[in-house]
């Protein structure tokens, strides 16, 4: 396992990025406190990161760690109580909540642990729906191209109920990358899914970045998920304790569990 690919940095400066690597997503000094006085609680520490463009990062961490917390305020889904968040350019913290909400639709895919898919529409109307919400058409070539990357080709008629849990979040996946969003967050994605529709999943995920040149940043606390990424980032106590290269699966679990 390497050492951290951006390297050191000066006290209060954003870390170096790897001209291969341009970052699409960067926090600085991010801070993240609950509650107030003596019952304040801080989930993220003034942390520096970075996560390049066409790469995929796994975030692990123990429970309270902070890496759900970075999850949510990197994706725009909850503002930090100092410091900032860049997403393909933009700065978070300067855009009120219409703007924000514009940037999540246009910018940046979410695929959640619980698929979120509405039962009420089948699997193409489900993959298309971020598209219908903003009355935009889809590009039917990339939809063709994903759908087949996916191995759903073959069941756009189906409704949820009708598709197994690997199904369901290989649907969702497509949804989050139908837009072709500057970066696609996924918390916890394989959480309710078996070893085998885990595999699955993370494989297409994998497809996704290096056939389809997106960027995924995953939330896991499974270190065979994140041996699947190009990068690993852990977290300790609302801080970055590792921002590395990723390898096998064992040293996954050796930077995880603290060692070198």
């Amino acid at each position: 396992m390497t050492t951290s690919q951006y390297g050191a940095s000066a006290a209060g400066a954003v870390p170096q990025y790897p001209l291969t690597y341009p970052p699409v997503v960067v926090a600085h000094k991010l801070c993240r406190r609950y509650g107030s006085g003596e019952a304040a609680v801080t989930a993220l520490d003034e942390v520096d990161i970075a996560f390049g463009t066409g790469r995929f990062a796994a975030v692990m961490g123990a429970s309270g760690s902070g890496k759900s917390t970075l999850l949510h305020l990197l994706a725009a889904l909850d503002r930090p109580t100092s410091g900032t968040v860049v997403v393909d350019g933009t700065d978070l913290g300067a855009l009120d909540e219409r703007r924000l909400t514009r940037l999540r639709r246009e910018k940046i895919g979410f695929v959640f642990q619980a698929f979120n898919l509405l039962p009420v529409l089948d699997a193409e109307e489900n993959i298309l729906l971020p598209l219908s919400l903003a009355h935009e058409r889809a590009d039917r070539d990339w939809f063709d191209q994903l759908v087949t990357t996916m191995g759903i080709a073959d069941r756009l008629r189906h409704r949820p109920s009708q598709l197994s849990g690997g199904q369901q979040q290989r649907v969702a996946v497509a949804r989050a990358l139908i837009g072709r969003p500057a970066v696609i967050f996924a918390d916890e994605p394989t959480g309710n899914l078996d070893s085998r529709a885990s595999d699955d999943v993370l494989t297409l995920m994998r497809q996704a970045v290096d056939e389809l040149e997106q960027t995924v940043v995953m939330v896991t606390h499974d270190a065979h998920a994140a041996s699947y990424a190009h990068d690993l980032v852990v977290l300790a106590d609302g801080r970055v304790a590792h921002h590395g290269q990723i390898g096998t699966r064992e040293a996954v679990l050796q930077v995880v569990q603290g060692g070198k």
